[in-house]
């Protein structure tokens, strides 16, 4: 049974139909929003909660499952997303709220947290800086506003009331303290101060705060330990000195043994389980080439048990591999035959929310009901795309030239011959900390659409593959990073992927940057360069964009990007004249990521150089474009500029509005 997506849909703007592209690419497919983002199962099994995306924001609705009735819906205003949602008891759900200034950012946690029934009673703002707000529809409850703000760290299962959370002041030196939160009232008790700056907090099964880790602006991670309440914090890994960072991911059901997910100096990051009272470790799950992803809890506790794992494509790894968690998770995928993860279960356990997804799948949702082995589903994120007829995503491994390796993925037509095929290079942004993976890729689809193949790499500096990998690229923009990518662009010609006259490179934000230091460095390997909300001049990150704003965000630009005295080399704005293909910029003038005075800059020096240059700004867009109408323009306006070096095609008309 299909439910409850017709009531969702009523919450967003976006009215259009998208159909199968034909000849032309229909841009709006693309485009469409979401119809949810996640979605979790009440414990008893009553109600669901989804986050549903809209143009500038993101809502949570609450539905009855009985009869598909929405019981409550919560959202505040422009740029303001529901991050992340949990159910704190049966019937109530606690929000934490993030902010974004454009649609390719991440929401930065704000701090607040929320709290409302599921049938939309007992509105409250728990902890936060806004006296008071409203959802949609919603009066949300007033309380005096604190100038702190808090993240979930325990929700406390046996306690329907109460949950724990980690509150902090604001300001550039802060310490934090774990304390008891009423969701009812917004009362709070401290229960212990962290002993480090910026810190986090874990706790045993039994709700004790254990563990408390964070790092000042010197970005040097810190791990500390005590016995229980009352005792003393006694450090038990400092990155400085081991040259790696560790921190905990939950504790054994008996709470003897503390899991870890830990650093390696070389190879991929692994899980381990410490024996707290005789002082061992042991390595309980790491795979060859990745590092764990997401950590698999068993059902109904904080008891890890194992991990996804994001190699070529997404597998459940299980400390104990014939357990009951591994064969539960094995005979789920190879049901779906695809990607899985258990988003959440009601009380009994035998009832599961199942996300499902590939490559060519944006994901469905499923209920799952162990007793009965059967599955209905419940929601498709994107119901208009059938997987049977979008693009194959292809995982990739080839060498650097230095011998590193490097893996990717290579995005192609369905139906094609896949072969010398007209490519468009799209490395990802970032670049520390970012990667891409086997999900669906809306852009990577709509440039398959058009008749690419698309190639993206996860250059070094890019997560996933280890310490080693992410640090091999410090300081490498424009350098080792930018090869990576070259590399990887003549490897796909040299298997034949890819026309070698027909070859243009694409990217956001880093990918920007990356793809006009392409064209800068390698005059004959591209026909054409697009960059959207970039970063062209280095030196400038330093003065202007939010990055540089606080004293940990100094320490990372000059740790990861370098000196700024020695980055005009490597700065696109300054290499325009070795630039000889068409060029398209595109930039938000809100954007406090990458301001546009970047892209403004790059594109005098190009015309300065006689290099042919089409721009698109928008004065009120952020870091990645919020309004369909200008989405829709972007995206036509880059399939056209592709077209006119790939041979592609462009974008179907817009359909007439009423």
């Amino acid at each position: 049974m299909r439910y409850p997506i017709r009531t969702l849909a009523l919450l967003c703007t976006l009215a259009f139909a998208a159909g199968a592209a034909q000849a032309q690419v229909d841009v709006d497919a693309y485009i469409k929003k979401d119809q949810f983002t996640n979605i979790k199962l009440s414990p008893t099994g009553e109600y669901i909660a989804a986050t549903v995306p809209l143009e500038d924001r993101t809502m949570l609705a609450i539905l009855r499952r009985s009869d598909n009735t929405m019981t409550a819906k919560f959202g505040l205003g422009q740029n303001s997303h529901v991050a992340r949602f949990y159910w704190s008891s049966d019937k109530r759900v606690v929000i934490e709220v993030g902010q974004k200034y454009g649609l390719l950012e991440q929401p930065q946690g704000t701090g607040e947290l929320y709290a409302i029934d599921a049938d939309g009673n007992k509105p409250q703002i728990l902890i936060g800086y806004r006296a008071e707000g409203s959802g949609l529809g919603t009066r949300i409850q007033t309380r005096k506003a604190e100038l702190v703000g808090a993240d979930i760290v325990d929700l406390l299962p046996n306690d329907d009331r109460n949950i724990i959370v980690n509150v902090w002041g604001f300001g550039e030196a802060r310490f934090t303290s774990a304390e008891r939160l009423d969701t009812t009232t917004g009362g709070r008790l401290p229960l212990v101060k962290s002993p480090v700056r910026y810190s986090h907090f874990a706790t045993d099964n039994a709700g004790v705060v254990r563990f408390s880790w964070g790092k000042a602006s010197d970005n040097v991670s810190k791990l500390y330990y005590r016995d229980g309440d009352g005792s003393e914090w006694r450090m038990v890994h400092d990155e400085g000195q081991a040259g790696t960072a560790e921190w905990p991911i939950g504790f054994s059901e008996d709470n003897r043994v503390a899991y870890l997910w830990a650093e390696n100096p070389k190879g991929p990051s692994a899980i381990v389980a410490w024996d707290i009272a005789a002082n061992t470790r042991k390595v309980v799950l790491q795979d060859a080439v990745s590092d764990p992803d997401i950590v698999l809890y068993r059902p109904n506790s904080q008891v890890p048990v194992g991990a996804l794992v994001t190699g070529e494509k997404p597998k459940s790894v299980f400390f104990e591999p014939d357990g009951a968690d591994a064969r539960l998770y094995h005979s789920l995928e190879a049901a779906f035959g695809s990607a899985v993860l258990i988003t959440s279960t009601d009380k009994s356990g035998n009832l599961l929310l199942v996300k499902s997804w590939t490559g060519s799948n944006p994901g469905d949702f499923f209920l799952f009901d162990k007793v009965a082995k059967k599955a209905s589903l419940v929601a498709s994120r994107k119901s208009w795309f059938d997987p049977e007829k979008t693009a194959q995503v292809e995982p990739i491994t080839l060498k650097a030239r230095d011998g590193l390796a490097l893996h990717g993925y290579v995005t192609r037509p369905r139906g094609s011959a896949g072969k010398a095929l007209p490519m468009v290079v799209m490395p990802h942004g970032g670049p520390i900390g970012e990667q891409d993976d086997w999900e669906f890729n809306e852009e990577a689809q709509m440039l398959a659409a058009a008749g690419y193949a698309v190639l993206q790499v996860n250059y070094r500096g890019s997560s996933n593959y280890g310490r080693m990998f992410k640090n091999a690229g410090v300081q490498e923009w424009g350098k080792a990073m930018q090869d990576d990518v070259t590399d990887a662009t003549r490897w796909a010609i040299q298997q034949g992927y890819a026309d070698a006259s027909r070859v243009c490179i694409y990217g956001a934000s880093y990918g920007a940057y990356a793809a006009l230091m392409g064209v800068a460095k390698e005059p004959g390997l591209y026909q054409c360069a697009a960059g959207y909300i970039g970063v062209y001049d280095l030196p400038m990150m330093f003065s202007g964009g939010d990055t540089q704003e606080t004293l940990s965000g100094q320490t990372w630009l000059r740790e990861w990007i370098g000196d700024p005295a020695t980055l005009a080399q490597v700065s696109p704005v300054n290499l325009a004249a070795q630039i000889k293909v068409p060029v398209f910029l595109a930039a938000g003038g809100e954007d406090q990521r990458a301001p546009i005075e970047h892209s403004r800059k790059m594109e005098a020096a190009l015309r300065k150089a006689g290099v042919p240059v089409q721009t698109l700004y928008y004065p009120t867009e952020g870091h990645g474009f919020y309004t369909q109408e200008h989405q829709h323009e972007y995206y036509t306006q880059l399939l056209a500029f592709l077209s006119k070096s790939l041979g592609g095609q462009p974008a179907k008309a817009a359909a007439a509005q009423p």
